[in-house]
């Protein structure tokens, strides 16, 4: 899929579940809508939101993986690719070339074993253009897919499995578990994303009978929420959509619960894993059965915080892991509950399983009590209402509640399901469920590890694909199709014109500076009653020295385990109990507490926060696992290419002499020398409201932010915290081949780029419009359009600039199949270098159009408000800086780019890191002209 969001979509959508308020008269928040049926089937929902002037357009089709055949999988996941190509009348680019020109917000895709979906938010001009785009896709697009194209995406799709399974540790867990959990005749049996022999072997014929299956309007739900006009918006779709043809009648998916007669344990040697992995997955419901609301609560109480019994068990007790993860994975036919655990290193798996027995046997000796059930609930109301602060959340929602469950109206019974949980429901799905069920259990370790597997364990059959230089199709899916269009009762080849241009406003900034040296600045909001704070101590890993890296990052996590007052668990569900979340994060420039809550609860959430700042428990215990989870974090990154490569890359670009060039959370020769009194040190010396800066967004006014602030003002000791100057990088005067060995990768993880800006020099923003059309601008750049729409040598490809106070790299990042890797960079070097000589007029109006246009959208959610204060606040912005870079996009030229680019773009003074298998690739990269690639590990290659 163009991004997998498959189970994050699914996990913040099913905690978003939850019980809401809007005032204490109603109780209730609603999402209004209107639903209706167009003749030939299609499913319409329109909901209104004039809070910001942008639309959200999404298409689903009810059509997941588990439709497909067997043979012929993957199917449903290649459409997802196939129909951001190119349809009749949008032409050769499809809707992500119009999405660059009207400001959408990264036309995008998901699929999952149920249904496909996508979508994109605009600014509301665009609205008509969106609607005649997806009419395109669904009724005038598989007459563009010929046997190049098809070719193309299938290596696309290759190498999406490449970076999201077979080069990623733990990558095939969940294949083995739905291999071993379903019978070979459910449709869950296989992985979404398919088999690639079946992906391989599937002809145009193939493609061509799946969509006219599938992709009719009778199966389809188009749902537009968003800033409006409902009367002219019906009559849009009914003019875009209402001639395409219905298609056969769809059948209704029958439920299909399984059960296990036995217990199956299975077992893998995970050559990118470096910690044991245990998961455990029972037969669970699907999608909004009843019992799922109480298994939901289960889930939560079992595993999430320091009271959870697996928490205490596994973590607190055996000390054998730092976290443990259970949840629901519920789909329309049937659904899993998957437990899964990391354990720390060399820890047998045997004694993870008998620490989760422990578990479960304590709670049911003592349930779940009333107050933990209210604090669970708590939480999924501030979900809730964080799952609809963007239009296009609120139009997932009701697609989904149309989809599974048949109306978007089941939003209100969802709701009295989840206020209808009793702690007495709670111990009975367990019973029903867990307590003695039979399981499937699968322990995969890393390579010469197998001791550590579950006792009565099988080999579990993999599917690895070999890598063989030369053996890639070769396709040219440039060549047009040739066909004879698809009648339609008027011209569908004139884009619709824009609508009246939407009035942006910037949102209201209000900044104060206190006695103690705090800074505070907000924007009050009140669309939905939420707020997001971030309180930023600056310094981080600036501060530290290089002999105990790691401090920063480890002082962060220390804060929130409890305070002088309150232990780890009572501070924990002190915030719970608020509906809230406080967490706590370092960077190399600073400490971070982040934090949301209710509106009506944002008071006591700030009191907490200045208990944490104010008063630090420092807890050994806590300190401990925090060093060990440091420790296992290190390890795991050793294994994977994409943690590997960012931090190799740090050193070469910022070199041994400077702090940056460090990863944050250290090694394992600083982690031995950090002691708890080092974090109390550099507490005690940096800790001060002279460089701290509080940002807020959402229902609360300056007066009520400085009156809540007005007790740590007063408390907090000021002091003068030196923040030391980072040197600043050498300039590259020729650039270099790095190679780190990862023996046996399926893919080249590449990092190319150099010392570039700080987000405060002039010529930053410049440099990021100049690079919109190189790399920044996804499927509107060109280093997408050439190694992934090209050539298919890559899932995902981008370039940019990162600078903050401190001058940052520019970097180009991808992942390649490794048989291409001497072929993608060459490439890469050779876009790079004529990049400036070639941009001509359309890269200007298609850049131009994008930057203007998406200023419409750029502050709708929360988030985005608070990273505006973030750069207000640390980049002394002015607070229009949005209309002022808008300025400056409107009066840049061509050669002002072309300047530009000869200014910060030279592939000759550049550092090359490969990440990869030097066994085969190596030698060749001699090739690209900079010499010998320089290894940086040791490795097997003679």
């Amino acid at each position: 899929m163009k991004i997998n969001q498959l189970l994050l979509l699914y996990l913040s959508f099913f905690a978003s579940f939850a019980l809401y308020s809007q005032n204490e008269k109603s109780k209730e928040f609603k999402v209004e809508y209107e639903k209706f049926t167009l003749n030939n089937g299609l499913q319409v929902i329109l909901h209104v939101d004039k809070s910001d002037p942008v639309v959200a357009v999404a298409l689903t089709s009810h059509v997941g993986s588990a439709r497909e055949k067997v043979g012929r999988t993957g199917f449903a996941h290649l459409f997802e690719h196939l129909l951001f190509l190119e349809s009749e009348n949008l032409g050769k680019g499809g809707l992500d070339k119009m999405s660059a020109r009207i400001g959408g917000e990264g036309a995008n895709g998901s699929t999952s074993r149920d249904r496909t979906n996508y979508f994109q938010t605009v600014p509301k001009d665009a609205l008509e253009k969106m609607i005649w785009a997806e009419a395109d896709k669904l009724g005038y697009f598989i007459n563009t897919v010929t046997e190049p194209v098809l070719a193309k995406e299938k290596q696309v799709v290759k190498n999406e499995k490449r970076q999201s399974y077979d080069n990623k540790p733990y990558g095939h867990t969940f294949s083995v578990i739905s291999k071993n959990l379903y019978p070979q005749t459910h449709p869950y049996n296989w992985d979404v994303i398919g088999s690639l022999e079946d992906l391989q072997n599937a002809t145009l014929e193939d493609v061509k009978s799946f969509y006219n299956r599938w992709y009719v309007p009778n199966n389809v739900t188009l749902t537009i929420a968003g800033d409006f006009d409902v009367n002219q918006t019906k009559i849009w779709v009914e003019k875009y959509f209402g001639e395409i043809k219905r298609g056969g009648e769809i059948p209704k998916m029958e439920k299909q619960a399984v059960s296990l007669k036995e217990t199956k344990k299975f077992y893998y040697e995970d050559n990118f894993a470096r910690l044991p992995q245990l998961t455990l997955t029972w037969p669970s419901v699907y999608e909004y059965h009843p019992d799922s609301y109480a298994l939901e609560v289960l889930a939560s109480y079992l595993a999430k915080g320091k009271k959870a019994p697996l928490y205490k068990s596994l973590v607190e007790d055996k000390k054998i892991t730092d976290a443990v993860d259970l949840y629901q994975y519920n789909s329309e036919i049937a659904g899993q509950y998957m437990l899964s655990v990391t354990a720390f290193e060399k820890v047998n798996l045997n004694e993870v399983l008998s620490g989760i027995d422990q578990a479960f046997k304590d709670f049911e000796l003592k349930g779940i009590s009333e107050k933990d059930l209210s604090r669970i609930k708590a939480g999924q109301e501030t979900a809730f209402y964080t799952n609809l602060s963007s239009v296009l959340g609120k139009g997932f929602q009701l697609a989904q509640y149309e989809i599974f469950a048949g109306d978007p109206g089941f939003i209100d019974q969802d709701v009295k399901n989840i206020l209808a949980v009793t702690t007495k429901d709670v111990m009975r799905v367990y019973e029903k469920y867990i307590k003695g069920k039979h399981f499937i259990a699968t322990s995969f370790v890393p390579k010469g590890q197998s001791d550590l597997v579950l006792k009565g364990s099988t080999l579990a059959t993999v599917v690895e694909e070999k890598i063989v230089e030369g053996k890639e199709d070769d396709f040219d899916a440039s060549i047009a199709a040739t066909y004879q269009k698809t009648p339609s009762t008027f011209d569908r080849s004139i884009e619709p014109a824009y609508g009246e241009s939407p009035d942006v406003k910037l949102p209201t900034v209000w900044k104060n500076n206190s006695a103690s040296g705090l800074k505070a600045i907000g924007i009050e909001n009140h669309e939905v009653p939420l707020v997001q704070f971030l309180l930023q101590i600056k310094g981080g890993m600036r501060l530290e020295t290089k002999d105990k890296i790691g401090v920063s990052t480890m002082l962060a996590e220390l804060l929130t385990k409890g305070t002088k007052n309150k232990t780890p668990e009572q501070l924990e569900n002190a915030i719970e109990s608020l509906g809230a979340t406080i967490r706590a994060y370092a960077t190399d420039e600073g400490i971070f507490i982040a934090g949301s809550s209710l509106a009506k609860n944002y008071s006591a959430t700030i009191a907490l926060v200045e208990e944490i700042v104010l008063q630090p428990r420092w807890d050994l215990n806590e300190f401990n696992l925090i060093k060990q989870s440091t420790l296992s974090q290190i390890q795991q990154q050793k294994a994977d290419p994409n943690s590997i490569a960012r931090n190799e890359f740090k050193k070469l670009i910022y070199g041994k002499e400077s702090i940056l060039s460090q990863n944050r959370i250290g090694d394992e020769n600083t982690l031995e020398n950090i002691s708890i009194a080092d974090l109390k040190n550099y507490y005690a010396l940096n800790s001060s409201p002279s460089v701290s800066i509080f940002q807020i967004v959402g229902a609360v006014s300056q007066k009520e932010v400085e009156r809540s602030l007005a007790s740590l003002n007063k408390s907090w000791n000021s002091k003068k915290v030196m923040l030391p100057q980072v040197p600043v990088p050498d300039a590259i005067t020729q650039s270099k081949i790095y190679f780190y060995d990862v023996p046996g990768a399926k893919q080249s993880v590449i990092r190319i780029g150099y010392p570039a800006l700080s987000a405060t020099d002039s010529d930053f923003y410049k440099a990021e419009i100049m690079n919109y059309r190189l790399g920044g601008g996804g499927f509107a750049s060109q280093l997408t359009q050439q190694l992934r729409e090209g050539k298919g040598y890559t899932y995902g490809i981008n370039s940019s600039f990162s600078g903050s106070t401190n001058k940052g790299p520019f970097v180009i990042g991808s992942g390649v199949r490794s048989n291409i890797t001497f072929e993608a960079v060459s490439l890469i070097k050779e876009i790079v270098n004529n990049y400036g000589k070639n941009y001509n007029e359309n890269d200007l109006a298609v850049t131009k159009g994008y930057l203007i246009k998406s200023n419409a959208r750029a502050f709708e959610t929360l988030g985005a408000k608070l990273g505006m204060l973030y750069e207000i606040s640390n980049y002394n912005y002015a607070n229009d800086y949005a209309k002022q870079q808008e300025d400056i996009v409107k009066s840049i030229e061509i050669n002002d780019v072309q300047k530009l680019s000869e200014k910060y773009l030279n592939a000759e003074k550049m550092i090359y890191l490969i990440i990869g298998d030097a066994e085969t690739q190596l030698k060749k990269l001699e090739q690209i002209g900079f010499g010998k690639p320089i290894l940086l590990n040791e490795s097997v290659v003679k």
